[in-house]
């Protein structure tokens, strides 16, 4: 290109603008930076979605399929977690705001208990539940909180009330056993279990609930939203409490067997020791208890608690609680029970004692209750041996035939008393006290106090002869005796010695029957005795316990005694007792010679008559035998100067005993334990007098009436009344009274 002049232009540099120019034109060119920056992402944008429309078809379109449900399910996810969030915060709260202080929570019993002491003031027996209190976490045995934590919720110092490991580990379990997912393994964390013990904050209404087990019954049920209700409960209870805390009231109210609730009493009732002082292997036993009281109790099956307590001391040991010296020390000496705990004494006399004490102070009471008794566990332990013994020895085996014993002193103070071969039990049928039976031949001796209290000796005589007498709307009834033949004129000690039934209907007949009723009644027979001449030989009922009493009016001289047991009964922590002495002496039934003279006749009995296999030697007894209809009841009831000891034996739904009576086994029985009870004992003589001819011709008897029917030639004869006489007590003193007695032989 020319320019003018033909020369090539001079290129030159432009003027540097000034500094406001300079500066404007900077924002000029920042304004179309900033543009160019804006267009730019929209560029990017236009390219992607020609990127997208380049790549739409079935992957692009599910790929944002998911991208919109996954967006969505976030996006609802997060939404409801902090909807539930909130309402599960409130909800502890509403639990919270309702918890009162953790010292409230101890005792939730709405029953007390009853302890029951013997004479030695030593505890043999429990009823209702057991409880003492544990109010601070370091009052357990650190070896009890650790064998607890290990077996019931190895994490339980980590979580807050719920762990949700542990639920899904049970569930598994569950399932893998073939059981509902909430059937079986619970996974509930410690606190869950306090819950639970708590019954979800509700207290037990008797307006509400039929019973307390129903109510327990419902505390327990395992539903989806008693759980989650359990759970957040729990998760209350953490924010509300320390652990420890939780765990003294879980300590407290944690059944444990035996009627042993919280582990304090358990202790107590298994080891006879506090729970501060339990070593690992008592600990472990308590800790293995949670899973199943009554199965696993050590009173029950001592060998499976311990078994389980190996499991436990394991469990403890792989936690790192104790030692491997700890663990096998644990093995290797197992816990066993205290004495009392393992006597397990008195079942039977317990439930007795119970019973004739006020429901509310005992069965039914609110307080923890004391109560003195009058047992003696050595003569008790001496009991249930002897009948235990002489059943393994002398019965078949596979017979059901039952046994009752019950030893008291002359007061009527009961020291022992077995119920039934089964002697370890609570609450069972104690047929020394309920069982009615007919008391046979051992009524006799009724039927010669009248007698003696009336004037007549031990050498008084009547005949053993056929005799009936004439019951008015029955006819003639007839007695036999058991030996079928007669034994002519005989002394009254020897018709008691011998048992005769013809001489005892005579005697009653003879001293009235009324005269006879009214001295058992007054002795504490309390039941509706005969009214007809069989009331002599026993055909009414009466219970070994009331038999044993009445025997003992006739050792102490005469008095009647009310068979008891309690001695005194006192509220737990009061020194000052609410009930005292629940028998003992009461009237004078025969006079002091009349029973010394019984003493005597029934001694002949064990001497040389029907008892003789009750005989003790050197050490002076006295009893009488009795045998019922059919030999459906067998006894055999008698007394040194120290006890009086009443032994029933026979089969619960009446069933004859085959080649039993009186005389036999239970005579052996009787014996047996008699020897065991005095073992060590000085020989004291029995309160007696020995009749002499002198004696008898010196006294006369008092007048009395009667009416018989006197047998002629062995057949009945007819009614008539005679007149009252009187007649000098010589050998034959009662040969003409009356014509009761028969003619002399």
């Amino acid at each position: 290109m020319s320019t003018k002049g033909g020369k090539r232009p001079v290129l030159r540099a432009d003027k540097r603008p000034t500094k406001a120019k300079s500066r404007g034109k900077t924002t000029k060119r920042a304004v179309k930076t900033a543009d160019a920056t804006k267009r730019k992402p929209a560029a990017r944008k236009s390219r992607r979605n020609a990127s997208s429309r380049r790549r739409r078809g079935p992957i692009g379109w599910i790929t944002g399929l998911f991208a919109f449900v996954f967006g969505l399910i976030w996006s609802l996810t997060w939404r409801s977690g902090l909807v539930f969030a909130l309402i599960l915060a409130g909800a502890v709260l509403y639990f919270y705001a309702q918890l009162p202080p953790f010292t409230e929570l101890i005792d939730g019993r709405t029953r007390g208990s009853v302890t029951l002491i013997d004479r030695e003031g030593d505890v043999y027996a429990w009823r209702g539940e057991q409880f003492d209190s544990i109010t601070d976490i370091h009052q357990v045995s650190g070896h009890l909180k650790n064998a607890v934590v290990a077996t019931e919720d190895r994490r339980f110092y980590w979580h807050l009330g719920v762990s949700p490991r542990g639920v899904a580990s049970a569930i598994k379990i569950n399932l893998s056993e073939g059981r509902g997912a909430l059937s079986g393994h619970g996974g509930s964390t410690l606190t869950q279990q306090t819950a639970k013990l708590l019954c979800l904050g509700v207290p037990y209404d008797a307006r509400t609930w039929e019973t307390e087990a129903a109510y327990e019954a419902d505390c327990r049920r395992t539903t989806i939203w008693r759980k989650v209700k359990e759970a957040i409960y729990a998760m209350a209870l953490e924010a509300k409490y320390t652990k420890d805390e939780i765990l003294v009231i879980y300590f407290n109210r944690a059944y444990l067997g035996a009627s042993a609730r919280g582990f304090e009493a358990a202790s107590q009732r298994y080891f006879g020791v506090p729970a501060a002082q339990l070593d690992p292997a008592q600990a472990a036993m308590l800790a293995g208890l949670l899973k199943a009281p009554t199965r696993y109790a050590p009173t029950n099956n001592l060998q499976r608690s311990q078994d389980r307590a190996d499991t436990v001391v394991k469990l403890m040991y792989d936690q790192g609680y104790i030692s491997a010296a700890e663990r096998d020390a644990a093995w290797n000496h197992p816990a066993t029970l205290s004495e009392a705990a393992e006597a397990n004494a008195g079942g039977y006399f317990a439930d007795w004692v119970m019973d004739t004490g006020p429901n509310y102070l005992t069965r039914d009471t609110t307080e923890d209750v004391l109560l003195f008794t009058t047992l003696d566990q050595r003569i008790q332990e001496a009991a249930e041996g002897a009948m235990r013994d002489i059943f393994e020895s002398k019965l078949k085996e596979g017979s059901e035939a039952q046994a009752a014993i019950v030893v008291m002193s002359a007061d009527g103070a009961v020291r022992a008393m077995v119920g039934g071969r089964e002697t370890q039990v609570s609450g069972a049928f104690n047929r020394a006290t309920m069982a009615k039976r007919q008391t046979g031949s051992s009524f006799k001796p009724f039927v010669y106090a009248a007698a003696m209290d009336l004037g007549f000796t031990p050498l008084a005589t009547v005949v053993d002869e056929p005799y009936c007498v004439d019951v008015p709307g029955s006819g003639p009834y007839c007695p036999k005796n058991y030996s079928r033949d007669f034994k002519g004129r005989v002394t009254l000690t020897a018709a008691l010695q011998d048992s005769l039934n013809i001489p005892a209907v005579k005697v009653s007949e003879a001293v009235g029957r009324e005269n006879v009723r009214k001295i058992a009644s007054d002795f504490g027979i309390d039941n509706e005795l005969a009214a007809g001449p069989a009331l002599a030989l026993g055909v009414s009922e009466s219970t070994l316990l009331e038999m044993t009493g009445a025997y003992a009016g006739i050792l102490n001289g005469g008095r009647a005694v009310t068979p008891y047991g309690l001695n005194e009964l006192r509220i737990q922590g009061d020194d000052d007792p609410l009930m005292g002495q629940g028998g003992g002496f009461g009237e004078r039934v025969v006079t002091d010679q009349a029973a010394r003279y019984l003493v005597y006749m029934m001694s002949r009995v064990v001497d040389a008559g029907t008892g003789q296999r009750a005989n003790l030697g050197e050490r002076p007894a006295a009893g009488k035998t009795g045998t019922t209809q059919a030999a459906r009841d067998a006894w055999f009831i008698g007394f040194t100067a120290d006890y009086v000891t009443g032994v029933w034996m026979g089969y619960d739904d009446n069933t004859p005993l085959t080649g039993v009576t009186g005389g036999g086994l239970p005579a052996e029985i009787w014996k047996e334990a008699m020897v065991r009870i005095h073992e060590g004992m000085p020989v004291t003589p029995l309160p007696m007098t020995v009749p002499t001819a002198a004696m008898a011709q010196a006294s006369t008897p008092p007048r009395y009436e009667g009416s018989s029917t006197a047998a002629r030639s062995g057949g009945s004869g007819q009614a008539r009344q005679q007149p009252a006489r009187s007649d000098n007590l010589a050998e034959r003193v009662l040969q003409d009274v009356l014509g009761i007695f028969g003619r002399g032989n």
